[in-house]
C-alpha cells in the first residue's frame, strides 16, 4: 500500500466520516478528517491510528475561505498530496415555508452549497497541479426533489449538485474524477435512531434488517467510484434499501 496519498474528508461527523474513513484507511490511504471540531474525532484517530494506519483529525469552519485554504495547505505540507477530497458536509432542516427565516435558509445553503464550492475549489487548485485526482460530494434524496418542508435543505443540496455537476464538466477532461453520490434513504446511524424514535417512537431494536443505507455501504460507493477506470467514470450514483419507495 505504500505510496498512496492522502484523503481528506469536509464535514466528516460519526457516521458516514467515520465509515469512509475506515475503508479508506485501511486500504492503505492516509486519512485526515475535518470537522468543526477536530477533537470530536479523537476517538476514531486513536482506532485508526492503533491498527497502524495513518490518521489525523483537523478543525475546520468550511464556511469560511481562509479556513478552507489553511487546512488544505496543512494537508498537503504535513500529510502528502491529496488524492481524495470528500464533501460531506450539510444542514438537514425541515419547517413549513412560512417558519423558514432569512438566517436559516441562509445557514442551510452556506453549508451544504457554499462550502462545498470552497472545498471542492481548493481541491481543484491541487490536483490539477498534479493532473489527477477524486473529489466526492454526499448527496441527498433533497437534491433532486423538494419536499414539504425542505425549501431551505433542497435548495442548498439542489445547488451543490449543480456545483459538482459543472465541476465534473469542467475538470473531466484534466483527469479529475467529480463524483455526487445521491444517498436516497434514512442513513443507519444513532441520530436517525434518535430521530425515529422521537417522530414514531420506535426503538433501534424494531427496525426492521436493511431498511436504512449502512454507513459501510456509503463507504463502499465512495471506493468503488475512486477506483473506477477512466473509460467508465460514473458522476452521480445512488443507494437506497431495497425496500425504499422512488
Amino acid at each position: 500500500m505504500a505510496g498512496k496519498g492522502a484523503v481528506l474528508l469536509v464535514g466528516a461527523g460519526d457516521a458516514i466520516g467515520s465509515a469512509v474513513a475506515k475503508r479508506f484507511a485501511r486500504g492503505g490511504y492516509k486519512v485526515c478528517i475535518a470537522r468543526r471540531e477536530g477533537d470530536k474525532s479523537k476517538a476514531l484517530v486513536d482506532e485508526l491510528t492503533a491498527e497502524g494506519h495513518s490518521m489525523r483529525a483537523f478543525s475546520v469552519d468550511a464556511r469560511q475561505e481562509a479556513e478552507v485554504q489553511k487546512l488544505f495547505a496543512q494537508v498537503e505540507k504535513e500529510v502528502g498530496p491529496i488524492e481524495v477530497c470528500l464533501f460531506n458536509a450539510g444542514s438537514n432542516v425541515n419547517k413549513p415555508l412560512v417558519e423558514t427565516t432569512e438566517k436559516l435558509f441562509f445557514k442551510a445553503w452556506e453549508l451544504a452549497c457554499y462550502a462545498g464550492f470552497l472545498v471542492g475549489r481548493e481541491a481543484a487548485k491541487y490536483m490539477t497541479q498534479r493532473g489527477h485526482g477524486t473529489i466526492l460530494f454526499t448527496g441527498a434524496t433533497a437534491s433532486m426533489r423538494g419536499g414539504k418542508g425542505f425549501a431551505a435543505f433542497a435548495s442548498a443540496k439542489f445547488g451543490l449538485r449543480a456545483v459538482a455537476q459543472a465541476m465534473a464538466r469542467e475538470l473531466g477532461p484534466k483527469n479529475i474524477h467529480v463524483v455526487h453520490l445521491v444517498i436516497d434513504a434514512a442513513v443507519d446511524s444513532e441520530a436517525i435512531h434518535q430521530r425515529m424514535k422521537a417522530a414514531k417512537g420506535i426503538e433501534t431494536s424494531d427496525i426492521p434488517p436493511d431498511s436504512l443505507t449502512k454507513t459501510d455501504s456509503i463507504a463502499d460507493a465512495y471506493w468503488y467510484a475512486h477506483h473506477q477506470r477512466k473509460d467508465g467514470w460514473t458522476f452521480e450514483l445512488d443507494l437506497r434499501p431495497s425496500v425504499e419507495p422512488w
